[in-house]
């Protein structure tokens, strides 16, 4: 049995057989469904959230007891109703750690309503990143105009000219993903649903639903390279270079002696710039809106010159965009401390802000949020205990049917 429960039936099968044991896959998994299950202590804290059976389509419930950080039951669906009258059947129950999704705060309303909900941190958080990326969603054009602004203050020299085989793969995915958007809207205008439209353009349905919902296709951009370990000696190989040295191998040796701690790679990264386009610091690359969003939920002062640069004239172009992150800054401290009473005084700011959809959520679940700043409970140990039921999962393949997975994560627990 033991071998079952850490290998499943088939490749235990094969282990058992190395071990001169042979015997059946389906033996095996008989021995794991007719294992001996001791009952839980009954739970007092419990933390609630989802698994994905195939994610974007079916999901199910685990239930895992935070004192304990130990799976209680694994649900095979996600609905209020199963929530609440598993919570019924469990009374004693007293604090309730879930997400922000609705069904289990009315799940847990019905099945538990003496019990106290607490919404987790950090999907508080995860909701404010993304209230700020559909706030930048709907500031596309003062976004574009600030990184024109900040790419119109550079040095001449600066900027890099990319290959020009990896910009055209770049630019063909941007119009694949601007046609894929094309697409979506069009199938929307003859009113068919996002998950209808999904498998349709070949994506998930919560993809459709934030395309829709962002008014036109991501952009896909990432940040310039910073190699920190090489600034302090740029002016030097800049030098060299110009000079005529262009081996590696001799310059590395050079900085070396000059105080130089990093490996080989990071330097031929930085001589690789040189090579491929005129000669200068990498430029300021324009920001995506998730970059973006980044930048404005950082406090300004641990920023470089160019994106507080960014800033500013994101400022002039969007004032209420920069307030957004200001007030996004300050929740995120309030979220992280332990002073219930910031939170009253933050949402009658934020909404009258660009950020009133996320204090309008945040006022009908108030009394989850305040518990969250005060007590220490999260539902972080459900995250682990979720990696653990996919492990599971994946290893029994076609088998993992509801009452074998469900025996096999509460033995393992």
């Amino acid at each position: 049995m033991a071998i079952g429960l850490a290998a499943g039936g088939e490749p235990g099968s094969r282990l058992a057989r190395k071990l001169a044991m042979p015997v059946s896959g389906d033996t095996i998994l008989r021995l794991v469904r007719a294992a001996h299950l001791d009952p839980p202590v009954p739970p007092r804290v419990v933390g609630i959230d989802d698994w994905a059976w195939r994610r974007g389509t079916r999901y199910g419930t685990i239930i895992v007891d935070l004192e304990r950080n130990r799976v209680i039951d694994l649900l095979p669906d996600r609905n209020a109703s199963s929530v609440a009258s598993w919570l019924k059947r469990h009374p004693g129950i007293e604090i309730i750690a879930r997400d922000r999704a609705g069904v289990y705060a009315d799940g847990a309303r019905r099945g538990a309503p003496g019990a106290k909900q607490i919404a987790d941190r950090w999907h508080l958080l995860s909701n404010l990143g993304d209230a700020l990326r559909n706030i930048l969603e709907r500031h596309r054009k003062a976004v574009n105009a600030a990184n024109q602004a900040v790419l119109a203050s550079e040095d001449p020299v600066g900027p890099q000219v990319r290959p020009q085989a990896l910009a055209k793969l770049r630019a063909d995915r941007r119009n694949t993903r601007r046609e894929t958007f094309a697409e979506i809207v069009r199938l929307r205008e003859r009113g068919l649903t996002p998950s209808r439209i999904a498998p349709m353009v070949g994506m998930e349905t919560r993809a459709v639903q934030r395309w829709l919902a962002a008014g036109g296709e991501p952009e896909h951009t990432r940040p310039a390279a910073r190699t920190s370990l090489i600034d302090p000696f740029h002016d030097y190989l800049f030098q060299r270079w110009q000079e005529g040295c262009r081996v590696g191998r001799q310059l590395l040796e050079e900085i070396r002696a000059r105080g130089y701690r990093g490996g080989h790679a990071t330097l031929f990264r930085h001589l690789a710039i040189w090579r491929d386009g005129p000669v200068g610091r990498p430029s300021w690359k324009p920001l995506s809106r998730r970059r973006c969003a980044w930048l404005l939920s950082r406090d300004p002062s641990d920023l470089d010159a160019e994106s507080r640069a960014f800033l500013g004239h994101l400022e002039e172009y969007a004032p209420q965009v920069v307030q957004a992150g200001i007030l996004a800054r300050q929740f995120a401290t309030i979220i992280n401390g332990d002073d219930a009473e910031q939170l009253e005084p933050w949402l009658v700011a934020a909404e009258a802000s660009e950020l009133h959809a996320l204090a309008k959520g945040i006022r009908r679940d108030i009394d989850a949020v305040r518990a969250a700043i005060v007590e220490p409970w999260t539902t972080s140990p459900v995250e682990g205990q979720i990696n653990r039921v996919k492990a599971i999962k994946r290893q029994m393949y076609g088998r993992a049917k509801y009452p074998l997975l469900k025996r096999r994560v509460l033995i393992a627990a």
